[in-house]
């Protein structure tokens, strides 16, 4: 399993802040955002991990991540010249992917779950994870029939179509470059994650998981400080546990 961070774009919905930094650097608490991901596929065991960034700051990443080794890792860096949409991510990393299945996370979502045994225990198709939000409207959007199964996915539907995201997590084999290789772009101009969920839907090999806890899209200035504050509560309540667990072991 190999993995892609993509940390692209102009967080314009961030703008100023993202005029002088990438979203993706900016402080969510006590650390960079893309720490996050990063961490989400460590855990994972994911040790070959491929950073795609904007043309603006890649030195910024470089000084801040290195070659990975400080994190028992391997990176791999490149430049996404113009952000043509998130499946755009499977042809930049085609040779960097290779024959392995992939994992790719957004670059400014935050998740609370241990994805681990999933990512770990996953050998073909697809694996995406949902999440039942109060705007569904900004993300993709997938709807179950009433065994619980993925009939449809849908990208920022007009009509209502359900009430679960689907998050800035996928896991995919390889076959998800060619996949992406034979999108053609949406009214948008951009080629949609979207349609590669479909793409394997349809071949009745996607798999959709309920994300339990926590999970921020930290894209604009309202999630960003709902990042911060929960990351501010979970370390006060890692600090406080840690305290307690010295001191019974002083007693």
């Amino acid at each position: 399993m190999k993995g892609i961070i993509l940390a692209g774009g102009g967080g314009t919905r961030l703008s100023p802040l993202t005029k002088i930094t990438s979203k993706q650097l900016l402080p969510v608490y006590d650390r960079p955002m893309i720490f996050y991901p990063l961490n989400t596929l460590l855990r994972a065991g994911i040790k070959e991990i491929l950073i795609i960034v904007s043309p603006d700051h890649p030195g910024d990443f470089l000084k801040l991540l290195g070659s990975g080794k400080e994190f028992g890792a391997k990176f791999t860096y490149e430049i996404q010249d113009k952000p043509a949409g998130l499946a755009q991510a499977f042809i930049i990393g085609a040779d960097f992917i290779g024959k392995d299945n992939v994992t790719l996370i957004l670059g400014d979502n935050i998740f609370e779950d241990d994805f681990s045994k999933t990512i770990k225990k996953f050998k073909s198709g697809g694996q995406v994870f949902a999440k039942k939000v109060s705007d569904p409207e900004r993300f993709g959007v997938v709807k179950f029939n009433k065994n619980g199964r993925a009939v449809k996915i849908e990208e920022k539907p007009k009509k209502f179509l359900s009430s679960y995201a689907v998050t800035g997590l996928y896991v995919y084999d390889s076959r998800v470059v060619e996949a992406a290789e034979g999108l053609k772009p949406s009214a948008r101009g951009e080629l949609e994650i979207t349609d590669l969920h479909n793409w394997y839907l349809n071949k009745g090999e996607l798999r959709v998981d309920m994300v339990k806890g926590e999970w921020i899209d930290a894209g604009t200035f309202d999630s960003l400080l709902k990042a911060s504050n929960w990351a501010f509560k979970r370390a006060s309540l890692d600090q406080a546990r840690d305290t307690r667990t010295a001191s019974k072991k002083s007693a």
